[in-house]
């Protein structure tokens, strides 16, 4: 039986109140995203938003906090691959975000959280809506 998989995206948020998104290449290309990847067996959710951030974007997340799962059912119907993501934040990291894979993300750049460039990857689009409200879980994500 096919069961959704588990995705990690990290909200991380500079002293300027600016959060972090990459414009992907190759797999949900050309969408703007928050960073994480997939929580891998036996990690926590710190531990795999710690090591996907560092793989992504070079930069040491310090402490990372859960706030929010997503239930990613537009990639579903689009593209048959059922994600729920757990989203984390962090606003204490060390080094300047960097491309380091290059096959998977063509920039870093900081945005306005209410200005997050567009077109947004659907779980990243509900993170950020979450973080922006406060809230944990927006039913009806679609």
């Amino acid at each position: 039986m096919e069961r959704p998989k588990v995705g990690v995206g990290v909200i991380i948020e500079n002293k300027e109140g600016q959060i972090l998104v990459g414009k992907r290449k190759g797999s949900h290309s050309p969408l703007y995203s928050i960073p994480g990847g997939h929580l891998e067996l036996g990690e926590t959710f710190e531990e795999a938003a710690t090591k996907e951030i560092f793989e992504e974007t070079g930069l040491q997340i310090f402490s990372p906090s859960v706030i929010a799962i997503t239930n990613n059912l537009r990639t579903y119907r689009n593209e048959k691959v059922h994600y729920v993501s757990i989203i984390l934040y962090a606003n204490q990291f060390q080094g300047t975000p960097t491309i380091m894979e290059k096959d998977k993300c063509e920039l870093w750049i900081w945005v306005e959280p209410l200005k997050v460039p567009k077109p947004h990857f659907d779980a990243s689009e509900f993170a950020v809506e979450c973080f922006l409200k406060k809230r944990f879980y927006i039913p009806n994500q679609q």
